[in-house]
């Protein structure tokens, strides 16, 4: 049984989201996903039920950050497929959230992770914490489902919060390529037509860190259980607009995974 998945950070700025939203729905548009799980969706107008609405077939099932900043921001997951039940986990440091969405696939229902973990230079303690609290939370209540955890884990590769995840976990995009993408962030969008760049803002800790003039580093990833064979994984939303190469469709580039999941006996 064929299934289908995009992880994307949408950007929760307002810089030039009007024409962003028209990148991202080409190629979205071009895919089809079963599954879509979006980061950083802009709170309260719901930029992800705005994709959902124009991509039609998709309920939204969005989950604000705690506390104050609940207000703005979130993360959604927009499912094609028939949602048994979702849930919200509250991750604690910088109000992150992750969310468990159980998905039917033929007579199979699937446990689909979307979260948004903490943002430090450093291979920060309190981030793996939050991936173990999802762990822990799957084996807990998830254990006998088939399990694709995904989104923006602002970890690189090399960090123990990614390390952790593979102990139990199979990278789709290394499953396919032998490696990692290169960098899923930062790309060149510029904040304003003007060509203003988002700069390094956001990430000039790492720049500070690492001494670079520019700092690229791969923070997005589709993880896979040992139940699934993966046959597509690709970076995607990874192209400028052709009338503009400073227009991106987010700081972040998505990815797209296939895999197929044996029938249940």
């Amino acid at each position: 049984m064929p299934f289908s998945l995009v992880t994307f950070n949408l950007l929760n700025k307002p810089s030039r989201w009007h024409e962003r939203r028209e990148l991202v729905l080409t190629q979205l548009r071009a895919l089809q996903p079963d599954v879509i799980a979006l980061q950083e969706v802009s709170l309260p107008h719901n930029n992800a039920r705005w994709l959902a609405e124009q991509l039609g077939g998709y309920h939204v099932y969005t989950a604000s950050k705690t506390g104050a900043l609940g207000a703005h921001e979130g993360i959604a997951t927009l499912s094609r497929l028939p949602v048994e039940e979702s849930h919200t986990l509250a991750l604690g440091t910088q109000s992150r959230v992750a969310q468990v969405t159980q998905v039917r696939l033929g007579r199979r229902i699937i446990a689909l992770v979307n979260g948004h973990f903490l943002f430090h230079v450093y291979d920060h303690i309190q981030r793996t914490q939050q991936v173990q609290r999802v762990l822990t939370w799957l084996r807990l209540d998830a254990s006998a489902l088939p399990i694709v955890a995904c989104g923006d884990f602002n970890a690189t590769p090399e960090m123990r919060t990614i390390q952790l995840m593979k102990e139990s976990f199979i990278s789709a995009y290394e499953a396919i390529h032998g490696h990692e993408p290169d960098w899923t962030c930062p790309t060149p969008l510029a904040y304003a037509p003007d060509g203003t760049r988002k700069g390094l803002k956001r990430l000039s800790n790492f720049i500070l860190k690492r001494r670079a003039a520019i700092w690229h580093g791969t923070l997005d990833y589709i993880f896979v259980d040992g139940n699934f064979a993966v046959q597509r994984c690709d970076v995607i939303l990874d192209q400028p607009a052709p009338h503009d190469p400073t227009l991106y469709p987010s700081d972040h580039v998505g990815l797209y995974a296939e895999v197929d999941l044996p029938r249940a006996v």
